[in-house]
């Protein structure tokens, strides 16, 4: 692992009001497993189907239908467990949450509140070259996502899609070690890029399936160590609940907003009430939603329906022997075994499908640090100008990974190259034969490059009585002769060749 410094965390103060005050944060994100089918029916999970095509009986609220857990959502979420290094509990069961919703027609959630199939790990969230901070996972539990209302369809009507009912979700809850929105932001982006990794959620969060409630409250400078010396919650102050986030900027946003709400609250003697909110990101504002729910107001029992889930160590010790080298883990490889900065490891293992990619490129070409470069600055530089990302990318990793290996070989020139890949770019082939059909080789005859330097020289005299009295500007030559060639001289033979020509 790469040498990290875990720094405690720094509370965010808030500017601008009479008194200090620091936040802290928990986040609950609710990550949809990465299952074709959802948690206790084979209906499809496919995204963009039409309304009401993915339900099955179950999924309907159909009398006399009963659950059938998915073995596949249960291994994703031990898979998860492990790769956040969190304990696994060989025994789980599933509760009934009861609420009433129109888009939920059980009238009830099943979810796990007593016993979770996952308990206690972590997250280790980058907070700058060489910094990190742990937060620490509670627990992860398997539940049932609802359905989704639809007003803007009719003026004076509601419509319900059951497509999104009885999906599998995990709900990864931490604890409120979060101590502000930059750090928030960071956790959320950190867990995706894990969960990413380990292909048990796919992290699209413009889809919604993976989202987040942020649990904000304020409190005075010293109550948060009060709360980590008796864990007792109240000097934390009341907390609210600011429900489906599915924006990093906009979880920055909106802590921010909700923590300022908050402190204008007391500030003025009045006191915050615990409940969920709402985030409206074109008014600026959060905005109350329902008030804040307990367990007990949920009538929370045992599904009579499920068995208590039983799982056998062996089977959980199978599947942490399959599970993928994670971000961190590579990152720390890349560093080491390709020689690259620890932040060029950052941005090619941010996501799993660009750590892949430079991977075949590096096997391709036999040069990590050179394959590094032209991923990160030539290819990623144009993906990004043209909006697209690396599953669009026309440039092939075999191909890259070719055009890199000409360089190394000294076949081509870093301008030449520039030159290729703009051709492979728009065009395709072949880059090996590109070089050879349109005549982009580079030239290493030394006595064609004398010739060259010869002409150049001999046509500027002036120019060389400067040079020799200032070897610095040696470099106009090179630049000259290289301008000559059509980039294709050999730069370091040029360069040695006008040194010598010029006496230098």
């Amino acid at each position: 692992m790469l040498d990290l410094t875990y720094e405690p965390p720094k509370p965010k103060v808030i500017q601008g009001a009479k008194e200090d005050w620091e936040l802290v944060i928990g986040l609950e994100v609710h990550a949809q497993v990465a299952s074709n089918a959802k948690l206790f029916s084979g209906a499809s999970t496919k995204f963009g189907a039409e309304p009401n095509s993915n339900v099955a009986f179950v999924d309907a609220g159909m009398p006399g239908m009963l659950p059938v857990i998915n073995e596949g959502c249960v291994a994703l979420a031990v898979k998860t467990g492990l790769g956040l290094k969190a304990g696994i509990n060989l025994r789980s069961a599933f509760d009934r949450k009861n609420y009433f919703y129109p888009d939920l027609p059980q009238g009830y959630q099943i979810s796990q509140l007593y016993e979770p199939i996952v308990g206690e790990g972590e997250v280790i969230v980058d907070m700058g070259p060489g910094v990190a901070r742990r937060v620490r996972i509670e627990r992860i539990h398997l539940e049932q996502d609802a359905g989704k209302s639809i007003h803007d369809m009719d003026p004076s009507m509601s419509f319900v899609d059951l497509n999104r009912t009885g999906v599998a979700l995990m709900e990864i809850v931490s604890r409120p070690d979060i101590r502000g929105p930059e750090e928030a932001a960071a956790y959320v982006g950190k867990l995706r890029q894990i969960l990413r990794y380990l292909g048990t959620c796919n992290g699209d969060m413009q889809n919604g399936n993976l989202r987040a409630d942020v649990n904000v409250s304020v409190c005075r400078p010293g109550d948060y160590e009060k709360y980590q010396e008796t864990g007792d919650f109240s000097h934390l102050g009341t907390r609210c609940e600011i429900k489906n986030m599915n924006s990093m900027r906009f979880i920055q946003q909106a802590i921010e907003i909700e923590a300022r709400r908050q402190i204008a609250i007391v500030e003025d003697g009045g006191e915050v009430v615990q409940e969920t909110r709402l985030f409206d990101p074109d008014k600026g504002e959060t905005r109350s939603m329902r008030s804040k729910e307990e367990a007990h107001d949920y009538r929370y029992f045992p599904d009579p329906d499920l068995l208590p889930l039983e799982i056998e160590q062996a089977w959980v010790d199978e599947i942490a022997a399959s599970l993928p080298e994670l971000p961190d883990e590579k990152k720390t490889r890349f560093v080491t075994e390709y020689g690259m900065t620890e932040y060029d490891a950052g941005v090619l293992t941010a996501e799993v499908e660009n750590a892949a990619f430079f991977e075949e490129v590096a096997a391709v070409s036999g040069d990590g640090k050179l394959s590094a470069n032209w991923v990160i600055n030539e290819l990623f530089g144009r993906l990004k100008k043209e909006d697209h990302d690396i599953t669009e990318s026309p440039v092939s990793a075999e191909q890259l990974g070719k055009i890199v290996s000409l360089i190394k070989a000294g076949d081509i020139s870093g301008k030449i190259a520039k030159d290729l890949f703009e051709i492979v770019y728009s065009e395709g082939g072949d880059p090996a034969v590109i070089v050879e059909s349109r005549g982009m080789k580079q030239v290493t005859d030394t006595g064609a490059i004398e010739a060259a330097v010869d002409e150049v020289i001999a046509a500027n005299p002036a120019q060389v009585e400067k040079a020799q009295a200032n070897p610095k500007l040696a470099g106009w030559f090179v630049g000259q002769v290289m301008k000559a060639t059509g980039g294709k001289a050999n730069p370091g033979s040029v360069n040695q060749i006008v040194k010598e020509k010029l006496g230098l």
